[in-house]
């Protein structure tokens, strides 16, 4: 989920701002000087990484405004009492500061951390996965997300993302610009075969760069489940895989969504397997139980 929604904000600043760039006559501009590749490269580099750290600054009101996430600021109950004990001792054992603590509403059993820096993190789990795993899972599943948090993993994802973007936008224009010259014969500037040309390059180079940070997000799951094990414990972190993997078996029980991105029944082949944030659960078990921790 904090991939996924790291994603689609990125590709919507990325999208908003090149139809701004236009609007404003930045591409025109450019087109007038000719196709100056490291000039070109400079400026994709300037907006890509813009992009990217734009998506991290407001990754928390993002993630709280799309899942309906309410933070508790006073727990009501004796099950957000022990939420927010639990997520502060982990969080002091992890060495980052006290993470903000949401639940939202959703039957199936999800969690996930986001934030711009360590100190200034969010931590949220669903109604589902509090209503029906045990407390020791429970904490194994926090574990996991802090253990994002003190492992960087928005910021490193951040720096990967600007790098996609580069590449997205340095390409998208030069596929642009040789459409427009080559089958539409404009010779001066870019006319509007560019302009076309280049928002759809950019959104199908966009989302087949997104395999990098894909693979880059499964690798960072294997760490996570090690911090979420030296944090609650082995057994509680391979418990609380093994049970979501039990869930996932159930149709019911695990929404389309969350299936097609690595949360599923089975692994994935050929090229679905690159669209997957997640490893197949049954990976992250028995890396879990050969890791010395």
């Amino acid at each position: 989920m904090r991939i996924l929604l790291f994603l689609a904000t990125n590709l919507a600043v990325i999208l908003v701002a090149s139809f701004t760039l236009r609007l404003l006559g930045v591409d025109s501009y450019l087109a007038q000087q000719g196709i100056n590749y490291g000039s070109l490269l400079i400026f994709a580099a300037v907006f890509g990484f813009a992009g990217a750290f734009i998506s991290l600054l407001i990754s928390k009101p993002m993630a709280k405004w799309s899942t309906k996430a309410k933070v508790i600021e006073t727990p009501r109950t004796p099950a957000e009492r022990w939420l927010m004990e639990t997520v502060a001792e982990l969080a002091k054992n992890a060495g980052i500061g006290m993470p903000e603590v949401a639940i939202f509403p959703a039957s199936q059993s999800n969690a996930f951390a986001t934030g711009w820096n360590k100190n200034a993190s969010l931590v949220a789990v669903s109604e589902g996965l509090l209503g029906r795993f045990n407390k020791d899972e429970i904490r194994a599943v926090l574990g996991h997300e802090i253990g994002h948090v003190a492992n960087g993993d928005m910021v490193t994802l951040t720096l990967i993302q600007g790098v996609v973007n580069t590449f997205v936008i340095f390409a998208s224009r030069v596929i642009g610009s040789f459409v427009d010259r080559v089958v539409f014969k404009n010779e001066e500037g870019h006319g509007i075969g560019f302009f076309v040309v280049s928002i759809v390059a950019e959104i199908v180079l966009g989302i087949l760069a997104s395999t990098i940070v894909f693979w880059f997000s499964r690798r960072r799951e294997f760490r996570a489940d090690i911090a979420g094990a030296q944090l609650a414990g082995r057994g509680a972190m391979i418990n609380a895989l093994a049970r979501l993997k039990q869930e996932s078996e159930v149709p019911d029980q695990m929404p389309d969504t969350l299936q097609a991105f690595g949360i599923n029944r089975g692994a994935r082949h050929g090229l679905a397997s690159l669209f997957m944030t997640h490893p197949p659960l049954e990976d992250r078990i028995r890396a879990l139980q050969d890791a010395k921790l």
